[in-house]
């Protein structure tokens, strides 16, 4: 019990960290998601625009939760590497890359557009305090950690292993879980809390588009700083090569 307790600790410092570090983002990305909602009640312009896009997305249904998934969270992504981190040049490593991130966006998308259903027809389509508090809980602390987490954390860590055995059964172990899996729910519950109560305040027929949306930004925002990230540390590194060569070993 007690050889536990220091894992426990670091899996919730690292969760904090990464809340902290994603603070400013995600506050400009609630408050962009909040004048959304402001405007679809409160200007006749914005809640036209607004139900022309829930129109569209009863008419193509999951064609249209599919498409929008996958642009959100691979094809969008992907292009903003290309042009910003590889000086508009695509690779090999970009076509690997969306050879695994559209089949997972893809079934992601479908998922949460199906939880979004199920929880209007459980719960009821409509705004009010409790509905939107029970959608919240179920999503966020029924649907998250039970689910979309592990399986967020386990692909991805499959694909950067080479897609190991060893590493996908390593992913279905509690050590994983409270190691990997805690800190990312709790930094995703800091950013997609208050989106989820902008979300749930809204009708059915939006709720997948804006989460679509939001979704967009926030991996936008993400790319930029993990790469960005990636190539100051690159920089430094050879920096230390050319200052200590011998002992960094050859310059190349």
């Amino acid at each position: 019990m007690t050889s536990c307790r220091p894992y426990h600790r670091t899996s919730l410092a690292l969760g904090w960290e990464a809340a902290r570090a994603n603070l400013a983002p995600a506050l400009l990305i609630q408050a962009a998601m909040l004048a959304l909602l402001i405007g679809y009640y409160w200007n006749p312009a914005v809640a036209r625009v607004l139900q022309e896009v829930a129109e569209y997305k009863l008419r193509h249904g999951w064609a249209f939760v599919v498409l929008a998934a996958v642009a959100a969270g691979a094809l969008v992504p992907e292009i903003f590497l290309v042009i910003f981190f590889q000086r508009g040049r695509p690779t090999r490593r970009n076509l690997r890359n969306l050879m695994f991130t559209v089949p997972i966006w893809a079934l992601d998308g479908s998922l949460v557009d199906l939880l979004y259903r199920g929880e209007a027809a459980w719960l009821g389509n409509v705004v009010t305090f409790p509905v939107v508090l029970a959608k919240i809980g179920l999503d966020q602390f029924g649907y998250n950690p039970f689910f979309a987490a592990p399986f967020g954390v386990l692909t991805y860590e499959w694909k950067n292993s080479g897609f190991s055995l060893e590493s996908l059964g390593r992913g279905f172990t509690w050590e994983h879980y409270r190691d990997k899996v805690v800190p990312t729910l709790l930094a995703t519950w800091a950013v997609w809390i208050p989106l989820m109560a902008i979300i749930y305040s809204l009708p059915l027929a939006l709720q997948f588009p804006l989460f679509g949306l939001a979704l967009t930004f926030w991996v936008l925002l993400l790319t930029y700083m993990t790469n960005s990230f990636a190539a100051k540390h690159i920089r430094k590194s050879r920096a230390a090569e050319v200052v200590s060569p011998a002992m960094a070993g050859p310059i190349r």
